[in-house]
């Protein structure tokens, strides 16, 4: 009888344990990290080409043009007063134009990390919060007033070129309707 008794202690501690241990393992937080930046959660709104007059000498030595890309928290950009593009333009122009941030005559020395960095910081000081996290440049050009004009005058010389010959597609002549 003892023995009987013994083993019915046994069984009840064995049940108690393995309760008290699976109550422990299904109550554990699983740590979760967050994704990424780059990988959810982001919206990407994508610039118009900016078209900036670059004055040197109190002319107009050329256009610097660029189109960007930005990467915005959706909720934080829905509850903007300024429609985005038009926040994005004006901070461009402010921030090109207001405070030179290229050397035009020297672009070889041109610093493209620098250049984001101050186009997303100017941002995010207009904002007045970190909405903008970051900056994806799709094109940057500088056309001097020498390209442009050469650009004209080919454009023009075309034209008014007599040898370029114009060709018409011709008619096809209509099929004949069969008689009976």
């Amino acid at each position: 009888m003892i023995k009987m008794l013994g083993t019915g202690v046994w069984i009840c501690v064995v049940a108690l344990a393995s309760v008290y241990f699976s109550v422990q393992v299904s109550n554990k937080k699983e740590v979760v990290e967050p994704d990424p930046a780059m990988f959810g959660g982001l919206e990407t709104i994508r610039g118009e080409v900016t078209s900036i007059p670059v004055i040197s000498g109190g002319a107009v030595q050329g256009y610097f043009l660029t189109r960007l890309s930005y990467t915005v928290d959706p909720l934080k950009a829905a509850k903007l007063s300024i429609p985005v593009n038009e926040l994005i333009t004006d901070s461009l122009y402010t921030a090109l134009v207001g405070e030179p941030v290229i050397d035009f005559p020297d672009m070889e020395r041109f610093d493209l990390d620098a250049f984001k960095a101050h186009i997303l910081t100017t941002l995010n000081e207009r904002v007045g919060e970190e909405l903008f996290q970051d900056v994806i440049v799709e094109q940057i050009d500088f056309l001097s007033k020498e390209d442009i004009r050469s650009n004209v005058q080919q454009g023009r010389s075309l034209k008014n070129n007599p040898t370029v010959e114009r060709t018409t597609p011709q008619p096809q002549a209509a099929a004949e309707a069969p008689s009976h």
